[in-house]
């Protein structure tokens, strides 16, 4: 059965078609690249122009003096380093949390079969339907004030860890891809004599290391960028993260020295993406491959 195109076969074969193809093609390369980094660009040279010339309307493309300057006192007086750190913290213990509690339901509701798992399943994606913005009071009364042991988990980075563990997105991926490990791999490892708590440590998440790769970078990268949140449980300045503490820091700093903040907060998760973008592409392949 062949395989219909935008473009015939018989086509390319011609020196005019294969001209327009990868003219086209070319064009639309570029106008994606432009797009998707013009701003990256725009920023990055915002934070080396002058206060002046960063608020100049028609603005010019490229700075007409380099002023370095602006990273070094982004650094020092928005106190980047500490509220760096705080996100940090914020965001490694979250990944944990997720990864060792949605890993653990998921094995159990793809491989252990308990009773009633394809309800608990439907009511965990059916939180999935819920406003994310529904659910930021209930939260908050719930840390404010810990159901049974009645503490306040307020300025403290339980308030972070605990409702990010509560990730049905990542759960259900976790979950869609233990259900397309070989049943045969898993039988050899019980014969073996390999326990459940075994096989899912020897077996199971070295072939998940894909798929474990995506769910850890959608963990990161939501606290890294949550405002709300973090803003709510976090009214220590001291304590709070990068993506709070350059609203509250902003107010008396110049637009150059808050852009350059913003380029230094933006460089973790691109430098995390880069490293392990081919773990990520392998990753949503491989959740997407019924198998």
């Amino acid at each position: 059965m062949s395989t219909r195109t935008l473009v015939s076969p018989a086509t390319l074969t011609r020196p005019r078609g294969r001209a327009v193809y990868w003219t086209v093609f070319t064009a639309v390369v570029v106008l994606f690249a432009i797009a998707f980094l013009f701003p990256v660009y725009w920023m990055v040279t915002g934070a080396m122009k002058s206060p002046d010339e960063v608020a100049r309307t028609p603005p010019t493309l490229a700075p007409k003096e380099w002023h370095l300057s602006g990273y070094g006192d982004a650094w020092d007086l928005m106190q980047l380093p500490q509220h760096l750190w705080n996100t940090v913290v914020q965001a490694a213990g979250a990944w944990l949390f997720q990864l060792v509690f949605c890993t653990a339901a998921a094995y159990a509701l793809s491989r252990l079969k308990p009773a009633f798992g394809k309800v608990i399943l439907g009511g965990i994606l059916a939180t999935l339907m819920v406003p994310a913005q529904a659910l930021v009071v209930p939260k908050y009364l719930t840390v404010a004030d810990l159901p049974l042991i009645h503490t306040s988990l307020l300025n403290d980075p339980l308030a972070i860890w605990l409702p990010a563990v509560a990730n049905a997105f990542n759960l259900y991926l976790l979950k869609r891809f233990f259900d397309q490990i070989p049943r045969d791999v898993l039988e050899a490892a019980e014969i073996d004599g390999a326990g459940k708590l075994r096989t899912l440590w020897s077996i199971v998440l070295p072939m998940s290391r894909p798929v474990l790769g995506v769910v850890s970078i959608f963990a990161l990268v939501a606290v890294w960028q949550d405002f709300l949140w973090p803003l709510m449980v976090f009214s220590d300045t001291g304590k709070q993260p990068i993506s709070v503490a350059l609203v509250q820091l902003s107010q008396n700093i110049q637009l150059t020295v808050l852009i350059a903040a913003m380029v230094i907060a933006s460089i973790p998760m691109v430098a995390l993406f880069l490293v392990f973008q081919r773990h990520i592409i392998a990753g949503i392949s491989a959740g997407s491959t019924k198998g």
